[in-house]
């Protein structure tokens, strides 16, 4: 691996590890308590998938070791963070076919879980449309090839899909793994409420925040790196 590769892997990861530090006020836990979601999309997009992944890792462990939670459980969760970051990376490369497998996988355990049925079908209403633009973009890829896709902006669906990525993940530990009731001995019911109000509201904002900012700054990164093999 090269210096250069690891340097900016080293970069990403110590800036991972301040913003994972930055909590967001009013809570003490849940998806992205810290502010790592503006990291993770473009790092994933700057360094590749698998490189994304190790950076973003890194920071969250040591960001989360650094400002604990309130719970161990925490570092469970956030895996979720790489996961999205690779998922970016895979996106941004046009390898969509993967992260179609990942949504489908993830939203099939999901639905299969028998505590979703009491669960309101609108307290992931972004999964599903990030699940519905993939799906149309595989499409598209599967009929038009690739030249059609290049023509949406990839910098925000790869920032917007890979985010999504990271909140299926987390969903996945919660409902299908019952994280809610092994880690938090939570009840149906108290799972319920907080996919009522907070969760709904909350994560799509952060999501869009991410992405806009994700748009904005990512091409600058790129030409900046554009001589360089990573690009």
């Amino acid at each position: 691996m090269e210096v250069r590769t690891l340097s900016l892997m080293a970069i990403f990861a110590a800036l991972g590890v301040v913003c994972d530090g930055v909590v967001t006020l009013g809570f003490s836990s849940g998806v992205w308590f810290g502010w790592i979601f503006l990291v993770s999309p473009i790092a994933g997009i700057v360094l590749g998938p698998y490189n994304g992944f190790v950076s973003t890792l890194i920071a969250v462990m040591i960001g989360h070791s650094l400002f604990p939670r309130d719970t161990v459980y925490e570092f469970i969760f956030t895996i979720g963070a790489p996961v999205g970051s690779m998922m970016s990376g895979f996106a941004f490369k046009g390898q969509l076919k993967r992260l179609f497998a990942f949504y489908t996988v993830m939203l099939g355990a999901y639905f299969a879980a028998p505590v979703s049925k009491h669960l309101p079908i609108w307290g992931m209403w972004d999964c599903y449309v990030a699940y519905a633009i993939l799906t149309v973009l595989c499409a598209i890829l599967s009929i038009r090839g690739s030249d059609e896709t290049k023509r949406i902006s990839p910098f925000a669906v790869s920032a917007f899909l890979g985010l999504e990525a990271d909140v299926l993940l987390r969903i996945f530990i919660l409902v299908p793994c019952q994280g809610y009731r092994f880690f938090y001995g939570w009840t149906p019911e108290l799972l319920k409420a907080t996919w009522t109000i907070p969760a709904p509201l909350i994560t799509p904002f952060k999501v869009l925040l991410s992405t806009f900012i994700v748009t904005l700054i990512g091409p600058q990164i790129k030409r900046a790196l554009g001589n360089s093999k990573i690009s």
